[in-house]
């Protein structure tokens, strides 16, 4: 208990200075990071309330911040790439009604999750969330928990953004060099180049992070009407009655319907992960009117280009058993073929897609790298001194941007052994952060109606609707993180089961134990970080 111990004398030495005073303090110790870098006034309160210090740089504005959640929740691209496990289940029936529901179900969770954000916009995101607001009995452990879930959802993410631009990458040069035998180790390596790549960019042009992102943002933006222009240009037209009505059930489940909701796990994945911003909250200007209005805004943009791309494809994809049976693996890329006929045609309009994805990478390695270095701040992780270290001139964890690449390397070499790898990743991505959401929200839901604590104040609030909000994100996150965990088709074999399902099983189980051993002694809670009294108002 000496940690603890230790931990509480330094919080009421911290206790002692000022809250007006511009300095922010973790234990007594002040910020190095420059004045100009610490944001406004609401960012260094917000600091203290949180029993923070400042340790990195504020770079990204609300329009910044935005471009960034943007790029990371590359919808559009992410729609093609999964195109064959959404024809599969669903077809393009299944593509236009799913990714309706799948909208609707997002913007409740994403409100919910943008007031919690201006509640306590931190980078340590849903599990400080759930320590504030969960049962004290046990909100250790569900932080805790939650914090595992955080680490394992966006870890995967970067690999499994890596596996898509690897695999488009691969499908090329199918496309180009019919003698090429694509293998899985091929694979592999080009995902770990990917990444590597990323985490160099991030390590290295971190103060130009916003730029770099802002650029990718306008392809991300920009390429959509090229492709779109392409194909309604040049494509084949469907008919409207196969493209709202026709279904598919290719997957062999014994009904369309329960075909079509195992058909949401890739359009889900399509809108994955705006508390990626949430995990910038420390280096962003005014996080606590910034972190909400981006969230929200980048959902409704990506939403947009998102029905944008699904109304293009049901109209020009054509033959739906010919694209997935496409020798490149990828029936975006033989739609992309069909419609140019040209093989360089179809690798410029592919490059508009492997441009925003590696841009996604970058993205997520932040992200990732933010979330673990503010879970080691708590003692969440094994070696945390180490991974919670942020070295003074780049004012960045660059140990924790490391770990991204290990782990990725880990994750990826799945891939040599098994043909359900990339699924498995993307199965594990989405259960892990849909179970984050879920919780979180919970959380904030048993704090509205027991009244033990009023609600933090809020600069961006959902007032009184904020219950019937919760309530229903929680009702659609259920169902679908059920339906994330089931395999793309039956009869089960060992090569098509999903073992997202394993993989997360294992992450719970290690957590707990984790906990036990070594949490329980170690994690600091950032409930007992807090100090709601100098919270003040958003008046200023």
């Amino acid at each position: 208990m000496a940690h603890r111990d230790d931990y509480d004398d330094k919080r009421a030495a911290a206790a002692t200075y000022s809250p007006n005073d511009p300095a922010l303090y973790e234990g007594g110790a002040k910020s190095a990071v420059e004045g100009k870098y610490q944001g406004n006034e609401s960012d260094i309160r917000q600091m203290k309330v949180l029993g923070r210090t400042q340790e990195t740089r504020r770079v990204f504005s609300f329009l910044s911040i935005l471009g960034f959640g943007s790029t990371l929740i590359v919808t559009w691209e992410v729609i093609l790439s999964n195109l064959g496990l959404i024809l599969t289940n669903g077809g393009s029936a299944g593509m236009w009604w799913g990714f309706l529901i799948v909208s609707v179900g997002y913007i409740l969770v994403y409100a919910s999750i943008s007031e919690m954000a201006s509640m306590a916009p931190t980078s340590g995101g849903q599990y400080h969330w759930v320590s504030e607001f969960a049962p004290a009995s046990i909100q250790r452990y569900l932080s805790y928990m939650t914090g595992w879930l955080c680490f394992t959802g966006w870890q995967s993410a970067i690999t499994a953004i890596g596996f898509l631009v690897a695999g488009i990458i691969q499908g090329l040069i199918v496309l180009n060099n019919e003698n090429y035998v694509p293998e899985r180790w091929h694979a592999t390596l080009l995902i770990i180049a990917v990444v590597a790549f990323c985490v160099v960019v991030n390590i290295f042009v971190a103060r130009r992070l916003p730029l770099v992102e802002g650029v990718l943002a306008i392809c991300h933006f920009a390429g959509i009407f090229i492709v779109i222009i392409v194909l309604w240009t040049l494509a084949p037209r469907n008919n409207a009655h196969d493209a709202f009505l026709k279904f598919s059930n290719n997957g062999g489940w014994s009904s369309d319907g329960l075909s079509f909701m195992v058909g949401l796990l890739p359009l889900t994945l399509c809108l994955l992960g705006f508390d990626s911003q949430v995990h910038m909250s420390e280096e962003t200007t005014d996080a606590a009117r910034s972190m909400p209005r981006s969230i929200m805004w980048s959902t409704y943009l990506n939403i947009g280009m998102g029905f944008l791309m699904i109304i293009t494809l049901i109209f020009t994809m054509g033959d739906q058993d010919e694209i997935l049976a496409s020798p490149t693996g990828w029936p975006f890329i033989q739609v992309f073929y069909n419609t140019t006929r040209s093989v360089a045609g179809t690798d410029i309009m592919c490059l508009l897609l492997i441009f925003p994805l590696t841009g996604s990478v970058i993205a997520c390695v932040a992200t990732a790298s933010r979330q673990i270095w503010a879970f080691a701040r708590d003692g969440g992780v094994p070696f945390s001194a180490t991974v919670r270290h942020v070295y003074a001139k780049s004012a960045i964890p660059i140990n924790a941007i490391v770990i991204s690449l290990i782990v990725c390397v880990l994750l990826s070499l799945i891939n040599i052994g098994s043909t359900a790898a990339l699924n498995a990743i993307l199965a594990l991505d989405l259960a892990a952060l849909l179970a984050s959401y879920t919780i979180s929200i919970s959380c904030i839901l048993y704090r509205r109606f027991s009244k033990t604590e009023a609600l933090p104040p809020a600069a961006w609030s959902l007032g009184k609707f904020g219950a019937v909000i919760n309530i229903l994100a929680i009702c659609w996150l259920l169902p679908v993180f059920i339906f994330t965990l089931f395999p793309v088709a039956t009869p089960v074999t060992a090569a098509g089961m999903n073992y997202g399902c394993l993989l997360f099983g294992f992450m719970v189980l290690f957590s707990t134990g984790y906990y036990i051993v070594h949490g329980k002694k170690h994690y600091i809670s950032p409930k007992e970080r807090l100090r709601r009294d100098l919270q003040g108002d958003y008046s200023m």
